[in-house]
């Protein structure tokens, strides 16, 4: 399989439920938001079908909302036309993006969108199109500020897992495993193993009920930069960085705004945002956790 930026190596999945008769492990995979996904459960035969398809819905709902690959989404839409309605996911996604934005000292902002349009397109990026402040609400509209374009792509991920995973506890499951690039776990212990793009696999982290993501900024490159783009023109610090946390959407933005941002600042919104665990790769391949 392909290394794409998040991606992690599942290494155990759910498994069928010991002196449950009925119980039954499946697993539907797909393609969403331009990567393989998968929704692993284990419950009664009778329902798993239905519920996944139930599932899958809903994971194409938040990406026709929510993905840059499709010229018809709500946010290509947003980006073309500088505003559009601000629906209940949007609003949603945006709470976890400003937290992270506030935490990070502005690490993590969804505006660098345009900067990355500026980098592909061989132009000189302009700096005053880049900052999560210049959105506002008008009426029922979220606008953008002047030429401002949003990617979701650090956190609409994480945030479909976490719709995903909600909806497999209100159906009463209690072990799940979602991946969308980033892990939402009901129940567990799931094992995942760690993948850096230059050193490969560097390590493991065991979740229960718990949520993991992880960026690698050389995973991809734009305009001769890694991927992951510091708002403020600077480079990536780590090569890989993996966060551990409640929701998949939190991690999702940690840790693409981790990549940028040296440990002592990493400890300060680590505990602001409650995250559980931060590993962190260097270009040497070595890992370190917070």
């Amino acid at each position: 399989m392909r290394m794409t930026r998040r991606r992690f190596l599942t290494l155990s999945a759910a498994a069928v439920l010991p002196g449950t008769a009925r119980a039954a492990s499946q697993s539907w995979r797909g393609i969403a938001f331009g990567g393989e996904v998968s929704i692993t459960i284990t419950g009664r035969a009778d329902r798993i079908a239905a519920d996944l398809k139930a599932l899958a819905l809903r994971m194409r709902q938040i990406e026709a909302r929510f993905t840059l690959f499709d010229p018809g989404s709500d946010l290509r839409r947003l980006n073309r036309l500088g505003r559009a309605p601000l629906g209940a996911d949007l609003d949603a996604v945006l709470e976890v993006a400003r937290a992270v934005h506030d935490a990070t000292d502005g690490m993590f902002d969804p505006t660098v969108q345009s900067l990355w349009l500026d980098l592909a397109e061989g132009r000189t990026p302009d700096p005053g199109r880049i900052g999560l402040g210049q959105l506002r609400r008008e009426g029922g509209d979220l606008v953008l500020g002047p030429g401002q374009q949003l990617t979701l792509n650090g956190i609409a991920q994480g945030f479909a897992a976490d719709q995903l995973r909600d909806m497999l506890r209100a159906r009463g499951y209690a072990r799940a495993l979602v991946d969308m690039g980033e892990q939402a776990a009901l129940g567990g212990h799931f094992r995942l193993g760690i993948e850096d793009p230059a050193a490969g696999p560097v390590g493991r982290v065991s979740i229960r009920n718990a949520a993991v993501a992880t960026s690698s900024p050389g995973a991809m490159r734009i305009g001769g930069r890694d991927h992951i783009l510091h708002p403020r023109g600077g480079a990536a610090v780590w090569s890989t960085v993996t966060v551990v946390a409640g929701q998949a959407a939190l991690a999702d933005a940690a840790s693409t705004a981790f990549c940028l941002m040296d440990v002592p600042t990493m400890r300060v919104a680590r505990d602001r945002l409650g995250l559980h665990r931060v590993l962190y790769v260097d270009r040497d391949g070595d890992v370190r956790s917070l």
